[in-house]
């Protein structure tokens, strides 16, 4: 059978233009080429998608050279040991590979690949959605191959695996995560079968390196609702294999008629309502780590009942660990450190003794992040209690309201002192040493006391007021 590729993609010109130019090229050296994978499941499901996948029968490395040059690209990304090159292609990625089977061992991280046929290149893809492809040769375009049931599956909303779902996974670890992802980005359910087997052969994800497990965790947290990927890769027992930490954060503890809030299905509700505030996967990670350490610093105090006390510094530094494991930049560590570190700190201003001086050294900590870290604390307020969120979301508007008024009025944004070191040098006739840090820090804590002003003229004229106070300081 065949299906209206020109229809499908009709929205997308540039994309139907590149498929039937690499068909013609295809078509000379008498090679046969077909569209597969994503770029077929998202035309018949009309979703957006800027990878063009397409399976060669044939020396793929050679045939995409041929076809860079046809289209005027200089750069080829060339795998020869997977059999696979891509091509940057203005907003695409154009990837060719060999119609090709993998097969890792029991304990390699590292696959085997062998040329097939389409029809067995097509039976070992990771699932059935994934598992169609479409001919792209002028006198064959549009002919469809579907031959374990993708748009049945389309249809049933369903994750589902091609061949065995054992040999499936045991081929790929990496297939469970991209079957948890899969059922997250198109919120479908993955069928039982697969879902078993994944339970059944989740330990083996260890022998998959981190990276690329990095790489399905963004995906997954991308996605417009990430609750329904934590939750599966908890229940699944992946979690378990590369977070345990997470997986600690389930269940609630009883004592004397004292129970907490479930900090794993809090923070999965964090998760998801911060995806109403932001795209950036950094703020997302921050919500799903921001109380990873409440395990750890539980404790049940008599008629008081539990608390977390200092869960936020221990977390802090627990992320150092899990951020440089799951293999995050260093620049993305320190941020999602400062926001766990900070993130009870703006709730706290809530209170109207709260002095503006207690502002003004929030929004320093938190420097140029104060508006993400706003957005995590928004985020935070969970409760079944409809009432009880509003007056919380009411109270926080005017926490951020002062916190904004603040800022405007003292010009805290990536504060820095309005003097530096050589300039406190040449004001007091002294040598580099721990004298300067003294007046410096002094400085900056009376501007953020309210003090003095924080602009330059200002604490020019404050300093020559205070000269025999500050020369006492570097002489003690």
């Amino acid at each position: 059978m065949r299906i209206p590729l020109d229809d499908l993609l009709a929205k997308d010109a540039a994309k139907l233009d590149v498929l039937k130019k690499i068909g013609r090229i295809a078509d000379k050296q008498n090679l046969a080429v077909y569209a597969v994978g994503g770029i077929v499941r998202d035309a018949l499901l009309h979703r957006p998608n800027h990878d063009i996948d397409l399976m060669l029968v044939g020396d793929s490395l050679a045939f995409a050279s041929t076809v860079a040059k046809a289209l005027g690209i200089k750069t080829v990304i060339k795998y020869e040991k997977f059999a696979t090159a891509m091509i940057p292609y203005g907003d695409y990625d154009i990837e060719i590979a060999a119609a090709r089977k993998e097969e890792y061992t029991s304990d390699s991280r590292k696959p085997s690949v062998e040329h097939t046929t389409l029809e067995e290149d097509l039976s070992r893809r990771d699932f059935t959605i994934n598992a169609m492809a479409v001919d792209i040769r002028p006198e064959q375009f549009g002919e469809f191959y579907d031959l374990y049931g993708g748009v049945r599956d389309l249809e049933l909303q369903i994750i589902r695996t091609p061949r065995s779902a054992e040999e499936t996974f045991f081929d790929d670890p990496l297939r469970m995560m991209r079957a948890v992802r899969f059922a997250t980005q198109l919120q479908y359910r993955i069928e039982p079968e697969s879902y078993e087997a994944i339970q059944k052969m989740a330990d083996r994800l260890k022998i998959i390196s981190m990276e690329r497990i990095r790489d399905e965790l963004f995906k997954i947290i991308q996605s417009k609702k990430p609750s329904i990927g934590i939750i599966l890769l908890k229940n699944s027992g992946l979690m378990d294999t590369f977070l345990p930490e997470f997986s600690r954060l389930l269940g609630v503890d009883e004592r004397e008629g004292h129970g907490h809030k479930d900090v794993f299905y809090h923070t999965v509700q964090v998760i998801d309502n911060i995806c109403a505030y932001t795209d950036d996967p950094i703020l997302r990670f921050a919500a799903m780590f921001h109380d990873i350490a409440k395990p750890p610093t539980k404790r049940f105090k008599k008629n008081t009942g539990w608390t977390f006390h200092g869960h936020e510094d221990l977390g802090s530094r627990m992320f150092d660990d899990l951020g440089r494991r799951l293999r995050f930049s260093l620049k993305d560590i320190k941020k999602i450190q400062k926001l766990i570190r900070l993130h009870l700190r703006p709730i706290a201003i809530a209170n109207d003794g709260v002095t503006d001086s207690a502002v003004r050294r929030l929004m320093v900590d938190a420097g140029e992040d104060i508006e993400e870290l706003l957005a995590l604390c928004r985020a935070d307020i969970t409760s079944a209690n409809r009432e009880k969120v509003k007056q919380y979301h009411e109270n926080f508007n005017k926490v951020a309201s002062r916190i904004r008024q603040v800022g405007e009025k003292d010009a805290l944004r990536n504060f820095q002192s309005p003097v530096d070191g050589n300039e406190i040098m040449t004001l007091f006739n002294i040598r580099s040493g721990p004298g300067i840090g003294k007046i410096k820090t002094f400085i900056e804590n009376k501007i953020l006391d309210g003090d003095v002003e924080n602009g330059r003229e200002e604490v020019l004229v404050w300093i020559e007021k205070q000269r025999a106070e500050l020369e006492k300081l570097i002489k003690s």
